[in-house]
């Protein structure tokens, strides 16, 4: 299964990069080379490699899949993706899908899985690739070769791999997140809420209030899913957007900091070149320069 996958997967991707697939929630990946950390957020998702390995960091913590074990991001996450796999005749090559958690809720309903235990979780995780899991990878994959297939089989081919998750090893975690309303659920719409107001300044209190938690009991949870504090993600968050407006926008440092919610251009400045490495105007050209990975 995996030399076909591999072999669909070459054919569907012209060049390194992230490519975009007819299937609304599919996108494949390849890269020829090992590559630097890339930031980047990490919507709720699911990655499945055919061939290489890449190395997912969330703070401090590293995840690794590789043909063997896949990724899952149940929330979205700011995280760093490195590639440390990959050559130019076997290069790094993955699936990634996007997760719907309305279409979570629904599986689980509808298959009637366990409701999971109330505990603390990380809302990424990696797990061991069953015969099945691939197997209903690889159909998806398939229907790009039949183009008129999509729209009737692919729901139908995503909502098995979905099954396939949350009935893996792993998968509890995966159901804590989209179903119920307990404590994660509670997190998990705040981490919604986040993602959206980002630039807004950030009451803690609200947002426990919002979750109908204690604030020690909000922070606790929500460090738990996402290894960081409210305030840690919402700065990933801005910084990470910033760069990405200095690259797409190539608008200046200040203007850059303004729009993710700095008042202080010299505060946005030092916390961005903690994060990366260099200070904002440095980055940029590093980043425009020709052949920058």
């Amino acid at each position: 299964m995996l030399r076909e996958l591999t072999a669909l997967m070459e054919k569907f991707t012209d060049g390194d990069g992230i490519h975009p697939t007819s299937i609304k929630h599919l996108a494949l990946s390849r890269y020829s080379q090992p590559g630097e950390p890339v930031p980047a957020v990490y919507p709720p998702s699911m990655c499945v490699v055919a061939q290489g390995s890449k190395v997912v960091i969330l703070n401090d913590e590293r995840y690794v899949y590789d043909p063997s074990r896949f990724i899952v991001a149940s929330v979205d996450l700011p995280v760093a993706g490195q590639v440390i796999e990959a050559t130019p005749d076997k290069p790094y090559l993955c699936v990634m899908l996007e997760l719907e958690p309305k279409e979570i809720a629904s599986v689980i309903l509808e298959a009637d899985l366990p409701a999971p235990a109330e505990k603390p979780s990380r809302g990424l995780f990696v797990s061991q690739v069953s015969p099945e899991i691939l197997d209903a990878v690889l159909r998806l994959v398939r229907l790009l070769t039949a183009p008129e297939d999509i729209p009737a089989l692919a729901p139908l081919a995503e909502r098995e791999l979905l099954y396939r998750v949350l009935k893996s090893d792993e998968g509890w975690r995966l159901r804590q997140i989209a179903s119920g309303q307990g404590q994660a659920r509670r997190v998990a719409k705040a981490i919604v809420w986040l993602r959206t107001h980002f630039h807004e300044g950030l009451s803690v209190e609200r947002l426990a209030r919002e979750a109908n938690m204690s604030v020690s009991s909000f922070h606790a949870h929500f460090k738990h899913v996402t290894a960081m504090s409210p305030l840690q993600y919402q700065k990933q968050l801005r910084l990470q957007e910033a760069r990405r407006l200095l690259l797409s926008e190539t608008v200046d440092a200040a203007t850059a900091g303004h729009r993710v919610g700095y008042e202080s251009p010299s505060q946005f400045s030092r916390e961005y070149r903690r994060a990366f490495g260099v200070p904002p105007a440095t980055d940029m050209r590093n980043m425009l320069r020709p052949n920058s990975p």
